[in-house]
């Protein structure tokens, strides 16, 4: 049974959407940020658990106090489906996607405010940095800084999406399909990036609404995670492919953009060894995507194997 809030009598301008799958610890962080955004607009927070081995611990409600927040607990069915839940629970008329691994920065919201009051465009590409406290965030900025540079258009758009950090008026969401592949385990932004190239729109880019995406400590724990993504992401590049639209870089840009961060390596603040890392990163995520189109190796779907069949099993409310 789904209840409502008892609270919250006003629509929010911003549904917050998280999708969280045993990520609780990192997902307290993020919630806390929420919780210090400066001058922002009012929003909601909807947490969905994505058949979470456990539920969400009592510390995570604890941010009920300071805004709007619901948490709608589903049976397993993959991150782009728990991301359709919250595009359905959502109230307000614009959606912003995050991970549980984020931070707002202080003026995030109240920046995107601004962009979404002054720009006539549909979806925005949030600001994403790294963490420059570990090696393997330093990395992290780097490939963020590379990518977001050389993806910005002249007219202020960019040619990249990344669910850390994306906004998108509810007005775009066409309410017959669903926003998010639920067949795709990952890579379901990049497809939704092809979708909207298709439909001759890009997100722009909100330089000052910035969101801090984390990256698992160490580098042997962040290469497992890469060799993870790569694998799971096949499914999704085989529907690009089939859509005809080009979204890899070519091979001269990503030379071009190799050298771009081996001179932005050189800043004090990030190093030569992120470089190397995150080469290593980039190579070892070829390397196993190359494989698995050779053998046609694809991951099975949540949602073919019944997940989304299933009904949601509850839903918590306060504030």
């Amino acid at each position: 049974m789904l209840e409502e809030d008892p609270v919250s009598t006003t629509v929010p301008q911003f549904s917050v959407i998280i999708a969280v799958y045993n990520d609780w610890v990192r997902l307290k962080d993020c919630l806390g940020s929420l919780g210090q955004q400066a001058n922002s607009p009012g929003f909601e927070v909807i947490v969905v658990d994505d058949g979470s081995r456990e539920r969400a611990p009592e510390f995570i409600q604890k941010w009920s106090s300071q805004y709007p927040l619901t948490i709608f607990r589903q049976s397993h069915a993959g991150i782009p489906a728990a991301r359709n839940r919250g595009v359905e629970i959502a109230k307000g008329p614009i959606l912003v996607f995050a991970d549980a691994d984020c931070r707002f920065q202080t003026e995030c919201l109240a920046a995107l405010r601004s962009a979404v009051a002054n720009s006539p465009h549909g979806c925005f590409q949030l600001h994403l940095v790294g963490n420059r406290a570990t090696l393997v965030g330093k990395s992290e900025e780097l490939r963020l800084i590379t990518l977001q540079n050389h993806m910005l258009q002249p007219n202020g758009c960019v040619r990249y999406l990344n669910t850390a950090g994306f906004a998108i008026r509810r007005a775009e969401v066409d309410v017959g399909n669903r926003l998010f592949d639920p067949t795709v385990p990952r890579g379901e932004d990049t497809l939704l990036l092809v979708n909207l190239m298709k439909k001759g729109e890009l997100p722009f880019f909100v330089t000052e609404a910035m969101v801090q995406h984390l990256t698992p400590p160490t580098v042997i724990q962040c290469l497992r995670k890469d060799v993870r993504s790569a694998y799971l992401e096949g499914r999704a590049y085989d529907i690009i492919a089939s859509k005809g639209v080009r979204v890899r870089v070519s091979h001269r840009q990503r030379l071009r953009m190799l050298l771009d961060m081996w001179r932005t390596s050189a800043t004090p603040t990030i190093g030569r060894a992120a470089w190397f890392v995150l080469v290593t990163r980039q190579l070892l995520q070829r390397i196993i995507s190359l494989g698995c189109w050779c053998f046609r190796v694809r991951p099975a779907s949540p949602m073919l194997e019944g997940g989304m069949s299933d009904p949601p099993q509850s839903r918590v409310n306060g504030r």
